[in-house]
Protein backbone atom coordinates (compact mmCIF):
# COMPACT_ATOMS: atom_id res chain seq x y z
CA UNK A 1 0.00 0.00 0.00
CA UNK A 2 1.31 3.46 -0.76
CA UNK A 3 2.60 5.29 2.31
CA UNK A 4 0.62 8.63 2.69
CA UNK A 5 2.58 11.73 2.16
CA UNK A 6 3.01 13.98 5.53
CA UNK A 7 2.46 18.07 4.74
CA UNK A 8 2.57 20.34 7.37
CA UNK A 9 0.39 23.35 7.30
CA UNK A 10 2.11 26.71 9.13
CA UNK A 11 -0.07 29.51 9.56
CA UNK A 12 1.29 32.64 10.47
CA UNK A 13 -1.63 35.04 9.66
CA UNK A 14 -3.41 36.97 6.71
CA UNK A 15 -6.02 37.02 4.82
CA UNK A 16 -6.34 33.13 3.90
CA UNK A 17 -6.89 32.22 7.69
CA UNK A 18 -9.57 34.65 8.29
CA UNK A 19 -13.42 33.23 8.38
CA UNK A 20 -16.29 35.76 8.13
CA UNK A 21 -19.06 35.75 10.28
CA UNK A 22 -22.01 36.51 8.35
CA UNK A 23 -23.93 37.97 11.20
CA UNK A 24 -21.56 40.53 11.93
CA UNK A 25 -19.42 41.22 9.13
CA UNK A 26 -16.29 41.04 11.79
CA UNK A 27 -13.28 38.51 10.62
CA UNK A 28 -11.54 35.99 12.65
CA UNK A 29 -8.61 33.90 12.50
CA UNK A 30 -9.74 29.89 11.95
CA UNK A 31 -8.16 27.35 13.97
CA UNK A 32 -7.52 23.84 12.18
CA UNK A 33 -10.49 21.98 13.49
CA UNK A 34 -12.39 24.41 11.22
CA UNK A 35 -10.51 23.94 7.87
CA UNK A 36 -11.90 20.44 6.94
CA UNK A 37 -15.58 22.26 7.63
CA UNK A 38 -14.38 25.55 5.27
CA UNK A 39 -12.92 23.21 2.96
CA UNK A 40 -13.91 19.72 3.08
CA UNK A 41 -12.36 19.30 -0.38
CA UNK A 42 -8.93 18.69 1.65
CA UNK A 43 -10.37 15.01 2.40
CA UNK A 44 -10.10 13.93 -0.75
CA UNK A 45 -5.74 14.65 -1.68
CA UNK A 46 -3.83 11.94 -0.61
CA UNK A 47 -2.05 13.45 2.04
CA UNK A 48 -2.37 13.43 5.89
CA UNK A 49 -2.40 16.99 6.89
CA UNK A 50 -1.14 18.65 10.16
CA UNK A 51 -1.19 21.85 11.44
CA UNK A 52 0.74 24.33 12.82
CA UNK A 53 0.13 28.55 14.31
CA UNK A 54 1.66 30.86 15.59
CA UNK A 55 0.56 31.73 19.03
CA UNK A 56 -0.72 35.17 17.97
CA UNK A 57 -1.46 35.37 14.25
CA UNK A 58 0.40 38.39 12.79
CA UNK A 59 -0.64 40.75 9.91
CA UNK A 60 2.49 40.12 7.39
CA UNK A 61 2.93 43.99 7.37
CA UNK A 62 4.30 43.44 11.13
CA UNK A 63 6.37 40.31 9.60
CA UNK A 64 10.55 40.92 10.48
CA UNK A 65 13.76 38.60 10.97
CA UNK A 66 12.17 37.37 14.22
CA UNK A 67 9.37 35.86 12.99
CA UNK A 68 11.43 34.11 9.84
CA UNK A 69 13.70 32.69 12.51
CA UNK A 70 10.06 30.95 13.90
CA UNK A 71 8.90 29.68 10.92
CA UNK A 72 12.32 28.00 10.09
CA UNK A 73 12.22 26.53 13.66
CA UNK A 74 9.14 25.43 12.92
CA UNK A 75 10.38 23.47 9.81
CA UNK A 76 13.55 22.33 11.36
CA UNK A 77 11.66 21.08 14.42
CA UNK A 78 9.05 18.85 12.09
CA UNK A 79 11.41 18.28 9.12
CA UNK A 80 12.28 14.54 9.50
CA UNK A 81 8.43 14.15 10.04
CA UNK A 82 7.08 15.51 7.07
CA UNK A 83 7.25 15.60 3.12
CA UNK A 84 6.02 18.98 2.52
CA UNK A 85 5.24 22.16 4.31
CA UNK A 86 2.36 25.52 2.85
CA UNK A 87 3.22 28.76 4.35
CA UNK A 88 0.00 29.95 5.05
CA UNK A 89 0.99 33.73 5.01
CA UNK A 90 -0.34 37.44 4.40
CA UNK A 91 0.51 38.60 0.78
CA UNK A 92 1.92 41.92 1.21
CA UNK A 93 5.69 40.57 2.51
CA UNK A 94 5.17 37.19 0.77
CA UNK A 95 7.78 37.78 -1.14
CA UNK A 96 10.08 39.09 1.22
CA UNK A 97 9.64 36.05 3.71
CA UNK A 98 10.05 33.38 0.27
CA UNK A 99 12.88 34.70 -0.18
CA UNK A 100 14.21 35.42 3.61
CA UNK A 101 13.49 31.43 4.17
CA UNK A 102 15.24 30.67 1.14
CA UNK A 103 18.89 31.64 2.38
CA UNK A 104 17.69 30.40 5.83
CA UNK A 105 17.13 26.78 4.72
CA UNK A 106 20.70 25.65 3.46
CA UNK A 107 20.22 21.61 1.87
CA UNK A 108 16.96 22.35 1.50
CA UNK A 109 15.33 18.89 0.30
CA UNK A 110 11.27 19.22 0.72
CA UNK A 111 8.70 21.45 -0.75
CA UNK A 112 8.44 24.68 1.25
CA UNK A 113 5.33 26.28 -0.75
CA UNK A 114 4.14 29.84 1.04
CA UNK A 115 0.72 30.79 -0.07
CA UNK A 116 -1.97 33.28 0.62
CA UNK A 117 -5.30 34.97 -0.72
CA UNK A 118 -7.23 38.06 -1.77
CA UNK A 119 -10.11 37.21 0.45
CA UNK A 120 -10.50 35.26 3.54
CA UNK A 121 -11.40 31.63 3.38
CA UNK A 122 -15.08 31.64 4.33
CA UNK A 123 -16.01 34.51 1.42
CA UNK A 124 -18.51 33.03 -1.37
CA UNK A 125 -16.08 34.20 -4.03
CA UNK A 126 -12.40 33.37 -2.54
CA UNK A 127 -9.20 32.45 -4.13
CA UNK A 128 -7.77 31.04 -0.90
CA UNK A 129 -9.33 27.30 -1.51
CA UNK A 130 -7.79 26.82 -4.83
CA UNK A 131 -4.35 28.25 -3.98
CA UNK A 132 -4.27 26.29 -0.25
CA UNK A 133 -5.36 22.74 -2.42
CA UNK A 134 -3.11 23.00 -5.14
CA UNK A 135 -0.28 24.46 -2.81
CA UNK A 136 -1.01 21.30 -0.97
CA UNK A 137 -0.97 19.29 -4.13
CA UNK A 138 2.15 20.41 -4.88
CA UNK A 139 3.90 20.12 -1.30
CA UNK A 140 2.62 16.41 -2.17
CA UNK A 141 4.25 15.32 -5.09
CA UNK A 142 6.66 12.99 -5.40
CA UNK A 143 8.86 10.86 -8.18
CA UNK A 144 10.48 7.56 -6.89
CA UNK A 145 10.08 8.42 -3.14
CA UNK A 146 11.11 11.69 -3.45
CA UNK A 147 10.02 15.34 -3.55
CA UNK A 148 9.17 16.34 -6.68
CA UNK A 149 9.96 20.15 -5.47
CA UNK A 150 12.73 20.79 -3.38
CA UNK A 151 13.09 24.62 -2.37
CA UNK A 152 11.41 27.33 -1.53
CA UNK A 153 8.15 27.98 -3.40
CA UNK A 154 5.29 30.59 -4.02
CA UNK A 155 1.78 29.71 -5.35
CA UNK A 156 -0.30 32.31 -6.50
CA UNK A 157 -3.76 31.82 -8.75
CA UNK A 158 -2.63 28.91 -10.91
CA UNK A 159 1.21 29.34 -10.73
CA UNK A 160 4.58 28.24 -8.53
CA UNK A 161 7.15 30.41 -8.50
CA UNK A 162 10.45 30.58 -7.37
CA UNK A 163 10.00 32.35 -3.81
CA UNK A 164 13.38 34.31 -4.56
CA UNK A 165 11.95 35.57 -7.84
CA UNK A 166 8.75 36.82 -6.71
CA UNK A 167 7.20 39.77 -6.18
CA UNK A 168 3.60 41.72 -5.29
CA UNK A 169 2.27 43.45 -8.02
CA UNK A 170 -1.17 43.95 -7.50
CA UNK A 171 -3.61 44.54 -4.43
CA UNK A 172 -6.54 43.82 -5.96
CA UNK A 173 -6.29 41.36 -8.43
CA UNK A 174 -6.59 37.55 -7.69
CA UNK A 175 -3.13 37.40 -9.86
CA UNK A 176 -1.19 39.17 -6.81
CA UNK A 177 2.10 38.34 -7.97
CA UNK A 178 4.59 38.11 -10.67
CA UNK A 179 8.40 36.81 -11.33
CA UNK A 180 9.16 37.85 -14.36
CA UNK A 181 13.02 37.43 -14.28
CA UNK A 182 11.95 32.93 -13.83
CA UNK A 183 9.08 31.16 -15.00
CA UNK A 184 6.76 29.53 -13.23
CA UNK A 185 7.74 26.50 -11.65
CA UNK A 186 4.68 24.42 -11.71
CA UNK A 187 1.75 25.69 -13.79
CA UNK A 188 -2.24 24.27 -12.70
CA UNK A 189 -5.09 23.61 -14.98
CA UNK A 190 -7.00 20.58 -15.27
CA UNK A 191 -2.81 18.79 -14.34
CA UNK A 192 -0.42 20.42 -12.61
CA UNK A 193 2.22 20.76 -15.18
CA UNK A 194 5.78 20.50 -13.60
CA UNK A 195 8.34 22.79 -15.73
CA UNK A 196 11.10 20.16 -14.30
CA UNK A 197 14.12 21.94 -16.04
CA UNK A 198 13.41 25.31 -13.85
CA UNK A 199 13.33 23.79 -10.62
CA UNK A 200 16.40 24.02 -8.59
CA UNK A 201 18.85 20.67 -9.43
CA UNK A 202 20.04 19.20 -6.39
CA UNK A 203 23.70 17.14 -5.69
CA UNK A 204 23.32 13.77 -5.94
CA UNK A 205 24.80 13.72 -2.02
CA UNK A 206 22.24 13.92 0.22
CA UNK A 207 23.02 17.16 2.72
CA UNK A 208 21.56 17.70 6.39
CA UNK A 209 19.44 20.60 6.38
CA UNK A 210 20.66 23.58 8.15
CA UNK A 211 19.12 26.19 9.48
CA UNK A 212 20.18 29.87 9.56
CA UNK A 213 18.39 32.13 12.34
CA UNK A 214 20.70 34.74 12.29
CA UNK A 215 19.58 37.62 9.83
CA UNK A 216 21.45 41.09 10.35
CA UNK A 217 19.07 44.42 9.59
CA UNK A 218 21.27 46.98 9.68
CA UNK A 219 20.52 46.81 5.66
CA UNK A 220 18.58 50.23 4.02
CA UNK A 221 16.91 50.17 0.53
CA UNK A 222 17.43 53.50 -1.51
CA UNK A 223 15.25 54.21 -4.86
CA UNK A 224 16.93 56.41 -7.03
CA UNK A 225 14.45 59.34 -8.83
CA UNK A 226 14.96 62.31 -10.39
CA UNK A 227 15.68 65.51 -8.46
CA UNK A 228 17.30 62.98 -5.79
CA UNK A 229 19.55 65.18 -3.47
CA UNK A 230 22.49 65.43 -1.45
CA UNK A 231 21.06 65.54 1.75
CA UNK A 232 18.61 62.93 1.70
CA UNK A 233 21.68 60.53 -0.22
CA UNK A 234 24.25 61.98 2.65
CA UNK A 235 21.72 60.52 5.28
CA UNK A 236 20.74 57.90 4.08
CA UNK A 237 24.26 56.45 3.54
CA UNK A 238 25.09 57.57 6.88
CA UNK A 239 22.87 55.90 8.81
CA UNK A 240 24.77 54.63 12.02
CA UNK A 241 25.34 51.32 12.14
CA UNK A 242 24.40 50.34 8.38
CA UNK A 243 26.16 47.51 6.50
CA UNK A 244 24.75 46.86 3.29
CA UNK A 245 22.55 49.42 1.24
CA UNK A 246 19.99 48.22 -1.29
CA UNK A 247 20.33 51.11 -4.43
CA UNK A 248 17.75 51.05 -6.73
CA UNK A 249 18.70 52.61 -10.00
CA UNK A 250 17.28 53.04 -13.14
CA UNK A 251 17.19 50.67 -16.11
CA UNK A 252 20.16 48.67 -16.36
CA UNK A 253 21.59 49.46 -13.54
CA UNK A 254 22.38 53.69 -13.83
CA UNK A 255 22.81 56.73 -11.81
CA UNK A 256 22.95 60.01 -12.05
CA UNK A 257 27.01 61.12 -12.87
CA UNK A 258 26.44 64.29 -10.69
CA UNK A 259 30.23 64.82 -8.73
CA UNK A 260 28.53 64.99 -5.40
CA UNK A 261 26.31 61.87 -5.90
CA UNK A 262 29.57 60.25 -7.17
CA UNK A 263 31.54 61.27 -4.46
CA UNK A 264 29.09 60.37 -1.45
CA UNK A 265 29.07 56.61 -2.65
CA UNK A 266 32.86 56.35 -3.20
CA UNK A 267 32.74 57.43 0.86
CA UNK A 268 30.71 55.31 1.73
CA UNK A 269 32.48 52.48 0.20
CA UNK A 270 35.63 53.65 1.45
CA UNK A 271 34.05 52.99 4.66
CA UNK A 272 33.23 49.53 4.24
CA UNK A 273 29.53 50.01 3.16
CA UNK A 274 28.17 47.47 0.31
CA UNK A 275 26.39 48.99 -1.58
CA UNK A 276 24.34 46.22 -4.00
CA UNK A 277 23.29 47.75 -7.21
CA UNK A 278 19.74 46.65 -8.30
CA UNK A 279 16.84 47.86 -10.94
CA UNK A 280 14.28 49.39 -9.93
CA UNK A 281 12.27 47.89 -12.93
CA UNK A 282 9.59 44.94 -12.07
CA UNK A 283 12.05 43.07 -14.75
CA UNK A 284 15.13 42.71 -16.59
CA UNK A 285 19.28 42.82 -15.24
CA UNK A 286 21.79 45.15 -13.94
CA UNK A 287 24.69 45.60 -16.87
CA UNK A 288 27.23 47.69 -15.14
CA UNK A 289 29.09 49.23 -17.69
CA UNK A 290 26.60 48.98 -20.83
CA UNK A 291 26.21 52.65 -20.39
CA UNK A 292 28.58 55.68 -19.02
CA UNK A 293 25.80 56.36 -16.54
CA UNK A 294 26.79 52.90 -14.50
CA UNK A 295 30.68 53.22 -15.75
CA UNK A 296 31.51 55.11 -12.73
CA UNK A 297 29.06 52.47 -10.63
CA UNK A 298 31.75 49.06 -11.68
CA UNK A 299 34.78 51.23 -11.05
CA UNK A 300 33.65 51.98 -7.70
CA UNK A 301 32.90 48.04 -7.33
CA UNK A 302 29.14 47.97 -6.43
CA UNK A 303 27.77 45.03 -5.90
CA UNK A 304 26.17 43.62 -9.28
CA UNK A 305 22.37 42.81 -7.94
CA UNK A 306 22.34 41.27 -11.74
CA UNK A 307 18.45 40.40 -12.01
CA UNK A 308 17.77 39.71 -8.72
CA UNK A 309 14.70 40.74 -7.25
CA UNK A 310 14.73 43.74 -4.35
CA UNK A 311 12.61 41.85 -1.82
CA UNK A 312 15.36 38.51 -2.39
CA UNK A 313 18.49 41.25 -2.37
CA UNK A 314 17.16 43.19 1.31
CA UNK A 315 16.89 39.14 2.33
CA UNK A 316 20.13 38.01 0.88
CA UNK A 317 22.36 40.63 2.00
CA UNK A 318 20.62 40.55 5.60
CA UNK A 319 21.63 36.43 5.41
CA UNK A 320 25.27 37.25 4.46
CA UNK A 321 25.53 39.78 7.39
CA UNK A 322 24.29 37.47 10.03
CA UNK A 323 26.33 34.26 8.84
CA UNK A 324 29.60 36.67 9.44
CA UNK A 325 30.67 36.89 5.65
CA UNK A 326 34.10 38.81 5.64
CA UNK A 327 33.67 41.96 4.18
CA UNK A 328 36.23 41.33 1.45
CA UNK A 329 34.25 37.87 0.24
CA UNK A 330 30.56 40.05 0.57
CA UNK A 331 30.53 40.84 -3.10
CA UNK A 332 31.99 37.78 -4.74
CA UNK A 333 29.49 35.84 -2.45
CA UNK A 334 26.45 37.99 -3.51
CA UNK A 335 27.04 37.97 -7.11
CA UNK A 336 27.05 34.16 -6.91
CA UNK A 337 23.07 32.59 -6.92
CA UNK A 338 23.45 30.65 -3.80
CA UNK A 339 19.53 29.46 -4.14
CA UNK A 340 18.26 30.46 -7.96
CA UNK A 341 17.65 33.98 -7.04
CA UNK A 342 19.79 35.40 -9.73
CA UNK A 343 21.71 34.97 -13.16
Amino acid sequence: MKKKTNILLIYTGGTIGMVKDYKTGALRAFNFEELIKNIPELDQLDCSLKGVSFKEPIDSSNMNPKYWALIASIIEDNYEDNDGFVVLHGSDTMSYSASALSFMLEHLAKPVIFTGSQLPIGDLRTDAKENLITSIEIAALQEKGKPVVQEVGLYFEYKLYRGNRTTKINAEHFEAFASLNHPPLVESGVHLKVHSNYLVKKSMKNKSLIVHKSMDDRVAILKLFPGINKEVVHAVLNIPGLKALILETYGAGNAPMDEWFLNELKLAVKKGLHIINVTQCSGGSVFMGHYETSEKLKEMQLVNGKDITTEAAVAKAMYLLGTGVPDKLFKTIFETSLRGEMV
